[in-house]
């Protein structure tokens, strides 16, 4: 008994390994993504439908490259209008 327990220890661990992700270097980048909006929108329809098969890391991105396309760089700056609004 002693002797086997290590044995069934190890099996047990090797049996708890990680399941299969896509790799960090198949996974396109935020600006690759933003740059190529028919791609965007059929991951973004992939990640709202089957996210664990895709990964948080793929979906993450895509939501981060949907956000940069709506808003853009977030560097223009807010211009008032030139006449006040009647009301």
């Amino acid at each position: 008994m002693k002797k086997s327990f290590p044995f069934l220890l190890a099996v047990a661990l090797t049996a708890c390994g990680q399941s299969e992700k896509p790799k960090q270097a198949d996974v396109p980048t935020v600006d690759e993504l933003a740059a190529d909006p028919a791609r965007l929108k059929e991951l973004r329809q992939q990640c709202k439908t089957d996210r664990a098969r895709l990964g948080d890391v793929l979906c993450n991105r895509v939501a981060e490259a949907t956000r940069k396309r709506f808003y853009g760089d977030g560097k223009t700056p807010y211009t008032s209008p030139k006449e006040a609004p009647k009301f």
